[in-house]
């Protein structure tokens, strides 16, 4: 085996997740959320919180490891990392990095956390209400565009013009994941289903994106373990075995004033090979997906690009009937997903990919043995993991 992997090193033994609530409704502070989340995890995985010794975050999350380390009382904190940026473009790197830390002997068993409690730190999705503008905001912000989904809206418009997609695609993707959430208990939407004409009667939030195509906004916190294959195998009877995780953004993703020179893209075309060679697989292995959702037009860039429709035909995959589990094609956000389940920033995407590997999911798929999971397409840096079974190791 080659040493450039981590397929056969290690592997998720545990995940955990608070409650999640509508944004500001947390009762309690984001500190303490993210420690229920592991302790949640720990316990998931049959083993004391005092056997951590690393943690892995991104998106610049505030809750500290040397923190959280002593509040756990470690004995010891060997590994300490963050993806800088790039909002929810960690979840799937944050999971890659601890995944890569215990393959290198850095840490034995790391943690992969994010909390959210925005009644204590302000709404994260808001448009930032300041007095003055300076530097890239300055040529954009006096024109209206001053949130997330504003600017990726105009790059969903370029993608149907460039490519002759279809807006129902986006409707498929968001009516699959409410569908999904009303099997799903923790789903924030759970009970509240949606159809083709709630859908369409929608306010619009910025063209093309209507209300159902935006992400929900929610307080709570995740976790995911991860060891040694070897440590594994020893502690739970189905673990989780992580194939290969990338990250990486393409040619002067980071310009800013929207200056990309590949301005439709969910930053993925080049990650997704690398992610395929790496695990030794292909698109047509994949049996069941988590696509972030922050809007529905970055889900559909992210199956194109990861090779699972393509520009010719995806208006003719992505139907609601190919996106729903346990029968359609190409089984997509079974747990609601960031639309309908909770917006955790993608790190609750990354836990549903491991339950479809687990056979523990709400939609479970029949026989899933590959699970892709993309985390926050079209920002500067995004990432991708696939997880496997025993069986999907070769």
């Amino acid at each position: 085996m080659s040493d450039n992997t981590i397929k056969g090193r290690v592997a998720v033994v545990g995940i955990g997740e608070t409650t999640y609530y509508k944004r500001g409704e947390s009762p309690d502070p984001e500190f303490k959320l993210v420690l229920r989340a592991i302790l949640d995890a720990c316990a998931d995985a049959g083993i004391s919180h005092r056997t951590v010794d690393g943690f892995c975050s991104y998106s610049n999350d505030r809750n500290m490891p040397a923190r959280l380390a002593a509040a756990l009382g470690l004995p010891e904190l060997r590994f300490s990392n963050m993806q800088w940026g790039s909002g929810g473009g960690g979840a799937a790197a944050a999971v890659g990095n601890a995944c890569a830390a215990v393959a290198a002997g850095y840490a034995e068993c790391v943690v992969a956390y994010r909390g959210l409690a925005q009644g204590q730190y302000g709404r994260f999705g808001a448009g930032a209400r300041v007095n003055s503008i300076s530097g890239p905001p300055a040529f954009t912000v006096p024109y209206g565009v001053m949130s997330p989904a504003q600017m990726y809206a105009m790059r969903t418009t370029r993608l149907f013009h460039d490519h002759g997609i279809s807006p129902d695609t986006l409707k498929a993707v968001a009516l699959a994941a409410y569908h999904h959430a009303q099997n799903n208990p923790r789903a924030v939407m759970h009970g509240r289903p949606l159809d083709g004409d709630t859908y369409d009667s929608s306010r619009w939030i910025t063209e093309p994106f209507r209300l159902y195509d935006c992400c929900l906004e929610n307080d709570g916190a995740a976790a995911v373990i991860v060891t040694s294959a070897e440590r594994a195998a020893d502690l739970i009877d189905t673990p989780v075995y992580p194939l290969s995780v990338q990250q990486g953004g393409p040619h002067r993703s980071g310009a800013t004033v929207d200056n990309q020179p590949d301005y439709a893209t969910s930053s993925f075309k080049l990650l997704a090979p690398r992610l395929y060679a790496q695990a030794g697989i292909g698109p047509s292995d994949v049996d069941a997906v988590q696509s972030y959702e922050n809007f529905t037009g970055a889900v559909v860039m992210s199956l194109i690009e990861h090779g699972l429709c393509s520009y010719e035909n995806a208006n003719e995959v992505l139907t609601v009937e190919n996106l729903t589990a346990p029968d359609g094609a190409l089984p997509l956000n079974t747990s609601g997903g960031n639309l309908a389940e909770c917006y955790m920033h993608g790190l609750g995407l990354q836990i549903e990919a491991i339950r479809q590997i687990r056979g523990t999911s709400t939609n479970q798929v029949p026989g899933a043995r590959v699970a892709l999971a993309n985390a926050g397409p079209m920002v500067e840096v995004a990432s991708t993991a696939l997880y496997g079974t025993a069986e999907a190791l070769g």
